[in-house]
């Protein structure tokens, strides 16, 4: 084993002073040599039987070696990375199957996940616009029944599975990027991104089982505050590079609107640490025969309605109230419905604009002096702007001698970048306004990872190396707000961080427009999720929304989270209606940022706390 150590350890550092005269991700073909010189000890006795050790010696040599030559000389040999991480995670997939086949043998760990499965997998059809989402207060009851009875391995096992079917029906709509991307890559990366999410249901679950044994004085304090955890575990999906808060548990009650007006108090992960005490609650009347608690769903429910009832029953409550048409613009919403395979072809762009401005043109009353904005949706134009003079003259044209502004996204770039990508790109949105010769330029801040940007490309430039489809785009940095009417604009998935809306708001914004595309969901639940999760920032904000999308779904909300003129998926429309201006103000605006760090903050507490007091637990149970 020494000897095996040492031999790769030379090799590796041979390798780091080679130092060939490549950039970024380079292929040298010496970088087999250790991989090579590591196959003969296969056969040897110790090798085999400290296989694991000697595996993780070879890999640690090898990432040490390319850490080395990565901040040496700022590139990464590829054949090295394969063969670095690829025997890894074999090795690991391998280990993974042996415990799933071990666990497949055991009637307890089949049980428990049939039965968490029945859960999660009920839980996945309470989103909308399926119709189950009051179910979500009990349908975990069966996954916290495995969790409060089963040993830690059983629970893994259930939930690490039942939580990839949960996954699986969520998310299976990212399948139709395969249609305009390349699709074995695309299919790995969903394979990789459920799994990813699944890990956050393994990694509630070990929380879990080690948390239900701890008491101080006799009271389960640290299952009590399992809800916070949870909410807190949620809130770590909204932070960071990788951040995706697409389905967080709260979203599940977003069909009926009584129900939501609480979020103006508590937000989504308010409801999200509600839903996990009401299901907990219920596992625990079932397991340890405690009956009132049988009693939790229904509070939590009658609460919830209550509170909602009341709150719309407030005369300015009634949809898209308003006090004079001087706080509310008319705005219209041109969905041209582009079809996502030939949106971006070169040989489709004449045909995709001009049906734009057809439609555009066509269906709005230009003349009328009462239409303040006109919003097109996100890469509307499927090209540079810059580079389009035609587009440009069209729309200054067709503004020309009115009072309508324009609000349309495309593609923009600069030369302001760095080797190897020295020209930056832009997914932005475009105001034009008829008084004005030029356009203003808004940059999404938020770009979808592994889509648009790979994560940390900016702290690893390496990454910019690497081409696997993505938009390689740079993110903006600055929320505007646009006169008149106070409005700010959106692109796409933006909308669904909580901290953007309390930003724009904070800048004295009053009104959200936000342009997306959508027309790689497919014929799917992703559009009416999507809308849904506008409607939460509406609420717990009080802040109204334009939403105008490509293919559907089009829509206008108010402040309360009324909807109006919802358009159909895959359909040419244009609606136009007046839409009041923010005049409610809300708890969870003054308190969100801090309620949700608060979460973030609780989490690693929870964690820290519930490690030093198993420290004094060694005979806790298994």
């Amino acid at each position: 084993m020494i000897a095996f150590l040492f031999i790769q350890a030379v090799l590796n550092i041979a390798l780091v002073m080679a130092d060939p005269d490549l950039e970024g991700i380079y292929t040298f073909k010496a970088q087999l040599v250790p991989f090579l010189c590591a196959l003969p000890f296969l056969f040897s006795r110790t090798f085999r039987l400290h296989f694991s050790k000697m595996l993780y010696g070879y890999c640690g040599l090898g990432f040490l070696s390319l850490a080395l030559d990565y901040t040496l000389r700022s590139h990464v040999g590829l054949i090295q990375l394969v063969t670095v991480f690829g025997p890894l995670a074999l090795y690991g997939l391998f280990r993974f199957a042996v415990w799933n086949a071990h666990r497949c043998k055991e009637k307890e760990s089949l049980y428990a996940l049939v039965l968490s499965s029945i859960g999660w997998g009920f839980y996945a059809l309470a989103f909308p616009p399926l119709p189950l989402g009051p179910g979500a207060l009990v349908f975990l009851v069966p996954w916290f029944i495995i969790l409060l009875r089963s040993n830690m391995q059983t629970a893994l096992f259930a939930s690490f599975w039942s939580g990839f079917l949960y996954n699986v029906i969520n998310y299976y709509w990212i399948y139709n990027v395969m249609n305009v991307g390349p699709a074995v890559l695309i299919m790995i990366g969903l394979v990789l991104l459920i799994s990813y999410f699944s890990v956050y249901n393994t990694i509630a679950a070990a929380i879990f089982i080690k948390a239900r044994d701890v008491k101080i004085k006799g009271v389960p304090v640290l299952l009590i505050l399992f809800p916070l955890f949870y909410a807190g575990l949620e809130m770590t999906r909204s932070i960071g590079d990788f951040s995706f808060p697409w389905s967080h548990l709260g979203y599940a009650l977003g069909n009926q609107l009584p129900l939501l007006q609480a979020l103006s108090l508590i937000g989504i992960f308010g409801y999200t640490a509600l839903i996990i005490a009401s299901n907990l609650a219920v596992a625990e009347a079932f397991v340890n025969r405690k009956k009132l608690l049988f009693a939790t769903p229904i509070l939590i429910f009658a609460s919830l309605w209550g509170y909602g009832t009341y709150v719309l029953s407030k005369p300015e409550a009634a949809p898209f109230y308003m006090t004079s048409e001087a706080e509310a613009p008319k705005v219209a919403i041109v969905q041209p419905n582009i079809q996502q395979t030939n949106k971006w072809s070169k040989a489709y762009y004449d045909s995709v604009v001009l049906k734009t401005w057809q439609i555009t043109n066509d269906s709005l009353d230009w003349e009328s002096g009462d239409l303040d904005l006109v919003v097109l949706p996100e890469t509307a134009i499927p090209d540079f702007l810059r580079l389009r003079s035609r587009e440009k003259n069209w729309i200054r044209n067709r503004i020309q001698n009115t009072k309508t502004s324009l609000f349309i996204g495309a593609l923009d770039y600069d030369r302001k970048g760095k080797p190897p990508r020295p020209v930056n790109l832009y997914n932005s949105g475009f105001l034009f306004r008829p008084d004005e010769k030029n356009y203003t330029r808004y940059i999404k801040t938020h770009l979808v990872p592994f889509s648009e940007r790979l994560p940390f490309d900016d702290v690893f430039p390496i990454l910019n190396y690497v081409d696997v489809g993505q938009g390689n785009f740079v993110p903006g940095k600055n929320r505007p707000v646009f006169e008149p009417f106070s409005w700010s604009p959106f692109i796409c998935y933006e909308t669904i961080y909580g901290a953007e809306a309390r930003r724009s708001i904070r800048e004295g914004s009053r009104l959200m427009v936000d342009i997306t595309n959508d027309g790689w969901f497919g014929k799917s639940t992703a559009a009416a999720q999507h809308l849904n999760q506008l409607r939460y920032r509406a609420i717990e904000n009080g802040y109204p929304i334009v939403r105008c999308t490509n293919t559907g779904i089009s829509a206008f909300v108010d402040q309360y989270g009324y909807e109006d003129l919802n358009t159909e998926l895959f359909t040419e429309r244009v609606i136009t209606r007046r839409i009041p201006l923010r005049t409610r103000d809300t708890l969870y605006f003054h308190i969100g940022d801090a309620v949700e760090y608060g979460l973030l903050g609780f989490f690693f507490a929870y964690l820290a706390a519930l490690f030093i007091r198993l420290k004094t637990l060694p005979n806790a149970r298994p």
